[in-house]
């Protein structure tokens, strides 16, 4: 008795794969139908896209990163924010120092009269 199989060579070789050209392994069969609602799906999707809040969105992205991540601009927004409370402290002083003005205006067109 002699062999006369043919050695197995690459996917063949391996005991874990099955032979798929010998199985009765048959291709599962989506309905036109399915396919049509997923074309549907996909143009639904496609023509509520709004380009103008993508782009929108990606630029807020792209500034927050940059600020999450550049040291120097952190630097730059904090001293930017420091001065702009010393400005406004400063006009909240200039607006108390004006009412006192004018109480005592008022005080004295009281004691005139």
């Amino acid at each position: 008795m002699t062999n006369n199989t043919k050695p197995q060579v690459g996917l063949q070789s391996n005991p874990y794969i099955k032979n798929v050209q010998n199985s009765n392994i048959q291709e599962p069969q989506v309905s036109s139908n399915t396919n049509a609602n997923q074309a549907s799906q996909v143009q639904n999707a496609l023509s509520s896209f709004d380009t103008g809040n993508f782009l929108k969105g990606a630029l807020i992205g792209a500034v927050g990163a940059y600020l999450l991540t550049n040291e120097d601009a952190q630097k730059k927004i904090f001293k930017t924010f420091a001065k702009g409370a010393d400005m406004l402290g400063a006009g909240i002083e200039e607006m108390k120092e004006r009412l006192e003005d004018a109480k005592a205006e008022l005080e004295a067109e009281r004691e005139a009269q």
